[in-house]
């Protein structure tokens, strides 16, 4: 039997890992839409019902480091396979869930399972995709996860029409059974990240993790995600208590900026994959171009037509910008630690989420609403000079390594 061709093979590996971090997004967002049926059956509060949503956010987080350890000793095939598993099955047991308290360790379990998925994903596409279409795998990974935010919601709507909310966890749980069946069967195709040993001067993890690039790249994630939150979080009641913008043409507006950046992803990989040489310059014109263009609805009303169209461009110049970071970040991992880096580095995209609401809508309730954009711009330019710090210290740390010992 012929080997199979490059592309074809970068297809495949792409179409696995993406379904599995599809479902890890999906299932993310599969439980808010079911919050006013459970607050009915089980009469529990909102706050409540928030708790199963933070404890699976908040255990993916906490997990990914020590989960990147893992995947880098032992190998990335089994924790992808184990944790799609483990969160198929822990979705599928809340169907059965007597009482709401039940729900809460199965959500825990769920994120446990999700814990696995960025830091095996990123180190089996390290090792096993073509280098000539990394970047747009690494934008079809991040694509399929946004996909799988933005399908949960009008699925689990769908399927409370159809049928009561246990049947409907049900389904989309055992959706993972196939997913992970298909990962095993296909399982040759999916290869690790070459292991490199340790050199004895060399950092350990812990060292690596601790040291400045990488301290840096977290603050990158971190503040790239405080700032995306803040878009999602309020941009609709800004503009209304700007402009008096009507929810109608803000909420389009943000459905305008979230479609830009989904996209923009894809336009990333490819600009990526097509020019390696100076993907820092690349990242800044984009967050630069996005700080402009966000700032402006927060300075000057705009005719309520080209909000949308200033929005989607902003969300285009971010997006556009992601994949060209995660490839940064790869390109200063050392051999073999790439499940540790993205599982450290990438834990600040949740944690930044979680962060940036509660401080900005403190803003708006002390009558502030037109400095969120402005404080929105601001972590983003301060993101960009992490990026640039980041990038040079990992290249004055691999410069020894380059020069031959006299």
């Amino acid at each position: 039997m012929p080997p199979e061709p490059p592309p074809a093979r970068d297809a495949r590996i792409v179409a696995l890992i993406g379904t599995g971090h599809f479902l890890s997004h999906f299932y993310m967002l599969c439980l808010p839409p079911l919050f006013l049926v459970w607050r009915q059956e089980f009469d529990v509060s909102y706050a409540t019902l928030g708790l199963s949503v933070a404890l699976m956010s908040g255990t993916t987080a906490l997990l990914q480091t020590p989960v990147g350890f893992w995947v880098d000793r032992w190998g990335a095939r089994p924790f992808l396979v184990g944790g799609t598993l483990l969160m198929a099955l822990s979705v599928s047991a809340m169907a059965f869930a007597p009482a709401f308290w039940m729900i809460l360790p199965l959500a825990v379990l769920s994120g446990i399972g999700n814990s696995v998925i960025h830091p095996a994903d990123y180190a089996i596409m390290a090792g096993s995709i073509s280098k000539g279409f990394l970047g747009r795998a690494f934008a079809l990974h991040t694509f399929t996860g946004n996909l799988g935010f933005a399908l949960a919601p009008p699925v689990i709507a769908l399927l409370l029409t159809l049928m009561d909310w246990r049947m409907a966890l049900l389904t989309v749980g055992l959706l993972g059974i196939p997913v992970v069946a298909a990962i095993l069967l296909q399982s040759g195709v999916l290869r690790d990240q070459a292991k490199h040993r340790m050199k004895e001067d060399g950092p350990g993890g812990r060292e690596l993790l601790l040291s400045r690039p990488m301290l840096l790249f977290f603050a990158f994630f971190l503040l790239s995600s405080m700032a995306g939150s803040g878009i999602q979080s309020w941009l609709v009641t800004v503009l209304g208590k700007l402009w008096g913008t009507p929810v109608l043409v803000a909420s389009a507006a943000l459905t305008g900026y979230m479609i830009g950046a989904t996209c923009g992803t894809l336009v990333g990989g490819w600009i990526a994959d097509k020019s390696k040489r100076n993907l820092f310059g690349m990242v800044s014109v984009l967050t630069l171009v996005a700080m402009a263009l966000l700032l402006l609805p927060g300075l000057m009303p705009l005719p309520e037509a080209a909000l949308p169209v200033v929005a989607i461009c902003a969300g285009l110049a971010l997006g556009t910008s992601r994949t060209p970071r995660d490839v940064m970040l790869k390109d200063a991992c050392p051999p073999g630690q790439i499940g540790k880096v993205f599982g450290f580095v990438s834990s600040g995209l949740p944690l930044g989420s979680a962060i940036t609401p509660v401080p900005l809508g403190f803003l708006i309730d002390m009558g502030h609403p037109g400095l969120v954009l402005p404080v929105v711009a601001g972590l983003l330019g301060l993101s960009l000079l992490c990026a640039g710090s980041a990038q040079g210290s990992a290249r004055a740390a691999r410069a020894p390594e380059a020069v031959p010992a006299e």
